[in-house]
């Protein structure tokens, strides 16, 4: 299965600018703590762990600014953001970090964007496809890098992920969608139908449901949709899945990953298995995944920063990064499994 995962993501992948991204000198930074959107104060990069300011940083001596905009919290944002800190501090250049989190509120997104551009950062990175439109509909002259976005020319943030044209590029968190499908099959070959999950509001999320959808197709699987439009719904629309489907598929769906511990106990409970897009939705109670690395595309992102901040490099050129096949992984849930009575070790054989 390996192998069809990386002949089909393949071409489907951008080759990143940024090499590297999965170097063993990647270690795990920490991050400043999370300000809450009401927060305004900047957060100096030595809080954020004492290797954040121990480089030399660039040969003038100069300290940069930057600004981070995270949509929510959990895991997989979480850890992007971990990974771009990391990049930042292998780098050892000198820095200021301002960390905002707009705990899932477009306007606070609006807000914290707006403060974020008037405080004159020298780069800002948005975390989340949201985040991202906030900060790049503000200014069209610092440079934006953004991750955890599945697809930034769809969600309108460059010209193309090639070339993106402005000042914005980034890395991506696209997902082998049609593996993710495959992978439902193995384990559950008596499915008849699909329960696409996510929300309404996120771009990102339809396009993968779209994805999904046509997978379903080729595959034989009748598929229907749900939606949510905040974390309130949750409970209600996976309670309304029960008797309709066989089985809950969820992209990486920023609302959905947010509230899975409640996704995962409504549809555990009533023997519907979820199969994800990203591991963290398998750590709360999901069934399996094929996956990304999170941490990866964070760390991408923060040597794309450190081209841009001390090499000079052009955002307006620089491609979005992908991860590679070969570093989507599976993840399972054995608990879950044994709750479902579902043997997963079909997926050895």
């Amino acid at each position: 299965m390996k192998k069809v995962l990386a002949l089909s993501l393949t071409a489907a992948m951008v080759i990143a600018m940024v090499t590297g991204c999965g170097s063993a000198g990647a270690e795990n930074g920490n991050i400043a703590e999370q300000a809450p959107a009401a927060e305004t104060e900047s957060t100096q990069a030595d809080e954020a762990g004492e290797d954040a300011t121990d480089g030399s940083g660039a040969e003038d001596g100069t300290t940069y600014k930057i600004g981070v905009l995270q949509l929510t919290e959990h895991a997989a944002l979480d850890a992007a953001n971990e990974g771009f800190v990391a990049a930042l501090n292998d780098a050892g250049i000198s820095y200021e970090i301002d960390q905002q989190n707009a705990q899932n509120d477009q306007s606070a997104c609006q807000t914290i964007a707006e403060k974020l551009v008037n405080d004159g950062n020298d780069l800002i990175l948005a975390i989340a496809t949201p985040a991202a439109q906030a900060v790049a509909g503000v200014t069209s002259d610092i440079p934006i890098l953004v991750t955890a976005v599945t697809d930034p020319a769809d969600a309108g943030l460059v010209e193309s992920n090639e070339t993106p044209g402005n000042n914005v590029s980034g890395t991506s968190d696209l997902t082998p969608v049609n593996e993710q499908i495959e992978l439902l099959t193995q384990l559950l070959p008596e499915a008849k139908t699909v329960g696409i999950l996510y929300c309404s509001a996120e771009s990102n999320s339809e396009f993968q449901a779209n994805m999904a959808k046509e997978a379903c197709d080729a595959a034989g699987l009748a598929s229907e949709v749900f939606t949510v439009s905040s974390s309130n719904e949750i409970q209600q629309v996976v309670e309304s899945m029960v008797g309709k489907v066989d089985v809950i598929y969820t992209p990486t769906d920023n609302t959905i990953a947010a509230g899975m511990a409640t996704v995962a106990m409504v549809a555990n409970d009533n023997g519907l298995p979820t199969i994800c897009g990203e591991e963290g939705m398998v750590d709360a109670g999901g069934l399996a995944t094929y996956g990304i690395d999170y941490y990866q595309i964070g760390y991408m992102a923060g040597e794309q920063a450190v081209e841009i901040l001390v090499n000079g490099a052009d955002i307006s050129t620089m491609p979005v990064g992908y991860l590679s096949a070969d570093q989507c992984a599976l993840k399972t849930n054995q608990e879950t499994a044994d709750v479902l009575g579902i043997d997963l070790s079909v997926l050895e054989k």
